[in-house]
């Protein structure tokens, strides 16, 4: 397992999967460890995937200062990576929370940026979070299912304040929930650092303003990729998010939720390679 130094001394992990041309992941959850991604649905046949487990999570030390988990501030541990793979621009693939921090990356560093793929991203940088009216408007189109009855009046009160999370409602984040969903839902909370999740959008970590006028400027290839059954981000709120930057292409793919490489590997697969190549 390769290791590297941030440049406060905090000692990261990545981890390598297939042959080729590097092609950088960035995790979301936020703070969830890299392992979630798997091969990101065959993916690593196409690319090598430099998946990197983000400071306190995975294989990743924890900092000194936990300040550090803002998702600003993990900017320099990915520009810290790419010197340490000793790439001149890099390809940049971004999951769910991870696609604020490739923003705020391709912002501060767009020279250094090749394709950005941003992976049912939520666009928090960008000041657009999903709404809870997103996520019920998507939850909604699963009312055929069979789970549906007892997990959507659970969603409804915990997007609402009146309930707590409820794994009842888990299958409304995955586009197909069979027993590969069941068992990606169950690892997340042994995978993910709390912790550090509830410092990543703290005050301070973004300044939508200011981002969206660098990413104005930022003239490499973007995919804004949205699930079609995904309600953070749906995929009208995916489209909006993909117009702050000036080459981009927005794609929806059927059927998908959050997670798409789980719920069509190779559709997944095929237009990111696509993408990439």
């Amino acid at each position: 397992m390769p290791i590297f130094s941030a440049p406060d001394g905090t000692r990261l992990a990545f981890h390598l999967r297939g042959e080729g041309e590097p092609l950088v992941v960035l995790p979301g959850g936020p703070m969830r460890a890299s392992a979630y991604l798997g091969d990101l649905g065959g993916l690593d046949a196409h690319r090598q995937l430099v998946l990197l487990d983000l400071r306190g999570t995975g294989e990743s030390e924890k900092p000194a200062d936990p300040g550090t988990y803002r998702c600003d501030r993990l900017v320099d541990d990915v520009e810290a990576l790419r010197r340490h793979l000793g790439l001149e621009r890099m390809d940049v693939l971004a999951h769910s929370a991870g696609g604020s921090l490739a923003m705020l990356y391709a912002a501060r560093y767009p020279e250094r940026l090749g394709r950005l793929a941003l992976v049912t991203a939520t666009p928090w940088a960008l000041g657009l979070p999903a709404t809870g009216g997103d996520r019920l408007a998507a939850a909604r189109l699963r009312a055929s299912e069979p789970w549906f009855p007892d997990a959507f009046p659970a969603f409804e009160a915990w997007l609402d304040g009146t309930g707590d999370f409820d794994p009842v409602f888990l299958p409304f984040f995955y586009g197909r929930w069979d027993d590969t969903a069941r068992a990606h839902a169950d690892r997340e909370e042994t995978e993910t650092n709390d912790d550090a999740a509830a410092v990543y959008g703290g005050d301070g970590a973004y300044d939508p303003a200011t981002t969206r006028g660098a990413l104005a400027r930022v003239r490499t290839p973007v995919l804004v990729l949205a699930g079609e059954v995904d309600g953070g981000p749906s995929p009208s709120l995916a489209r909006r998010a993909a117009g702050a930057f000036p080459v981009a292409e927005f794609a929806v793919q059927p059927g998908a939720g959050h997670y798409p490489w789980l719920d069509d590997p190779q559709g997944f697969t095929r237009r990111m390679a696509a993408f990439f190549s």
